[in-house]
């Protein structure tokens, strides 16, 4: 029997799992979060293996280690804009990335 004032049948769809937890009680911790040192490490790892395995003769590999070396120069591109958006001196900057800051701006400054 349903309660007075229910609404009709609730539907779920046959991919949705139906849990018994409460919500209400249940903590909700936030993920780990994935981007960090060690994840920066962990790609280094593997575009070093991908480097040295063109090294010992995958010429086809090489035009994937190129498109790497490309990813990595945008996704510098886009911290060092969204840094200077955030107030980042070119002298921080250029000091995280072992360079002054006139070459940081040189570099990064007019894109």
């Amino acid at each position: 029997m349903r309660p007075s004032g229910a609404a009709g049948p609730t539907h779920h769809l046959p991919c949705e799992r139906r849990s018994d937890v409460n919500d209400g009680l249940t903590i909700h911790r936030l993920r780990p979060v994935v981007e960090n040192d060690e994840f920066a490490g962990f790609v280094r790892r593997v575009v070093t293996a991908h480097g040295r395995r063109v090294s010992s003769g995958d010429v086809e590999g090489l035009r994937d280690l190129a498109a790497l070396d490309r990813a990595v120069q945008d996704a510098t591109r886009t911290a060092v804009r969204g840094l200077r958006s955030a107030g980042f001196s070119w002298s921080a900057i250029g000091r995280q990335l072992g360079t002054t800051r006139q070459a940081a701006h040189q570099r990064w400054g007019g894109e």
